[in-house]
């Protein structure tokens, strides 16, 4: 059961109202593990609402900065600077002894939430989804104590690939509303997207065979983290379980015919909690 509002820390707070996918999967964390666990999805949070955040790039460049300095001084094992997410993620670094080239490209990815333009390739789409999602996985299972192993670390790559194409593919509509699309430009070119259709919030043939271009892959990267299923310890499995979100959202995707303007994709799948506790007791992601 979910712990007590009161007793969420603010990092936890902020991902229990933010991120509650993340904040329910980290539920089935042991809980000695959990507060050090939304503490790094609420810096996670951080970093990818900079966008949002400020009023022009140059100043999303500045405040991705703040976060390299923070995240020196965690590593430097000095004072850090008073922040109510950059001095728990210090705590967590240090006592996890966290790996730093992850945390470094969660920042440095996002340096390309601040521009408009969109990914040039699915290559290109798929490195940034290792560099924040991917990179989040990883980390998550080093909190658990699971480090240095290859299985998780694959695993981790996979499925969080799947989970930000997931993710990518629900905020569409939204991107699409702040003149904004993570929809590659050679799968666009490929699927003959109408640009001028979409961007009106409308749907468009094209771009739902484009959806379910991404979905597939998604399934794919799904299918290739399960396979390592039996190599990841049980320690590091509660840090994949959005892989099983993952399966509820691009089931209601496909019942929508990959329309990601239909209004019944903004609701989270039912039977969500039953899903990962069921996929939690057996060791299952």
């Amino acid at each position: 059961m979910p712990p007590d509002r009161q007793a969420l820390s603010y990092c936890g707070e902020e991902v229990r109202r933010y991120d509650p996918d993340r904040f329910l999967t980290a539920l089935y964390a042991p809980p000695a593990q959990r507060d050090a666990l939304l503490t790094l999805y609420a810096f996670n949070l951080e970093v990818a609402k900079v966008r949002e955040s400020v009023s022009e790039p140059m100043l999303g460049e500045i405040r991705l900065q703040w976060w390299r300095e923070a995240v020196e001084e965690a590593y430097g094992g000095g004072p850090v600077r008073h922040h109510a997410v950059a001095e728990p993620l210090a705590d967590v670094i240090r006592a996890k002894a966290l790996s730093r080239g992850p945390i470094d490209r969660m920042i440095d990815a996002r340096a390309f939430d601040l521009g408009d333009d969109p990914p040039e390739t699915l290559a290109a789409l798929l490195d940034y989804a290792e560099d924040t999602s991917s990179a989040v996985m990883r980390l998550a299972a080093e909190v658990l104590g699971v480090t240095e192993n290859a299985p998780t670390d694959e695993a981790a790559r996979h499925a969080g690939v799947a989970w930000a194409l997931v993710g990518l593919i629900r905020a569409m509509p939204h991107h699409l509303r702040q003149g904004r699309i993570y929809l590659p430009r050679d799968i666009e070119t490929e699927f003959r997207v109408d640009r001028r259709t979409i961007r009106a919030l409308k749907p468009d043939a094209g771009l739902a065979a484009a959806v379910e271009h991404l979905a597939g892959v998604a399934v794919k990267r799904l299918a290739a983290a399960r396979a390592l299923r039996g190599d990841v310890p049980a320690a590091a499995r509660p840090a994949l379980l959005p892989a099983t979100l993952a399966d509820g959202y691009l089931a209601r995707l496909r019942r929508a015919r990959y329309d990601v303007f239909d209004p019944r994709l903004a609701a989270r799948p039912g039977l969500m909690t039953a899903r990962l506790a069921v996929a939690a007791f057996r060791g299952r992601y």
